[in-house]
C-alpha cells in the first residue's frame, strides 16, 4: 500500500491527544486489521503494577479507531465515525506493555452499502488486548457508526 498521505497512525497522534500522552505505538493499520501497542509506563501503572485499566480501555479504543479509518477513511468526505457504545472485559493480570487488535465485526462493504442507502450503519469492532507472552488480558467489544454530513 503507497504511503502518500499521513498515515492513520500519524492521524490520530495529530488529532487524539490521549494517543499522544499515552505513547500508543502503531505496529500496524490495515482495513483489515489495527495493531497498536501501550509501552510500559510506570505513570500509567494501577495499584499492582500494570497497564491501568483506563490505559488499557483508551488503547483498545484507539486501535478500534484506527481501523475504522483505515476502512473507511475514503467515506469521510460524507460520515463521520462516531463510537456510540463500548464494552471491555479484563481477563487477566497485565503486566509491561500490552498490544490491541482490532478487527472489524462485518464487512466493510456492507456498512457503506448501508451509507450508500442512506442509512446511519452501526457495526462492531472486536479488540483483544495481548501481553508480550500472548495472553488475553482483555477483549473490547465497540460498537462504530458511520453518520452521514448534513
Amino acid at each position: 500500500m503507497s504511503e502518500t498521505l499521513p498515515s492513520v497512525g500519524e492521524m490520530l497522534a495529530a488529532t487524539v491527544p490521549m494517543v499522544r500522552t499515552l505513547n500508543l505505538e502503531f505496529r500496524e493499520t490495515s482495513p483489515e486489521r489495527a495493531v497498536l501497542c501501550l509501552p510500559d509506563q510506570p505513570d500509567f501503572h494501577n495499584h499492582v503494577g500494570g497497564p491501568h485499566a483506563g490505559a488499557m480501555f483508551t488503547l483498545a479504543e484507539s486501535a478500534s479507531g484506527a481501523i475504522v479509518l483505515a476502512a473507511f477513511g475514503d467515506q469521510l468526505g460524507r460520515a463521520v465515525p462516531l463510537a456510540v457504545r463500548a464494552e471491555i472485559g479484563y481477563k487477566k493480570l497485565a503486566k509491561g506493555p500490552v498490544t490491541a487488535t482490532a478487527t472489524l465485526g462485518r464487512p466493510a462493504a456492507e456498512v457503506v452499502a448501508e451509507l450508500d442507502a442512506g442509512e446511519r450503519p452501526e457495526f462492531p469492532v472486536n479488540v483483544a488486548i495481548t501481553r508480550e507472552d500472548s495472553a488475553v488480558t482483555g477483549e473490547m467489544s465497540i460498537v462504530w457508526t458511520l453518520r452521514p454530513q448534513s
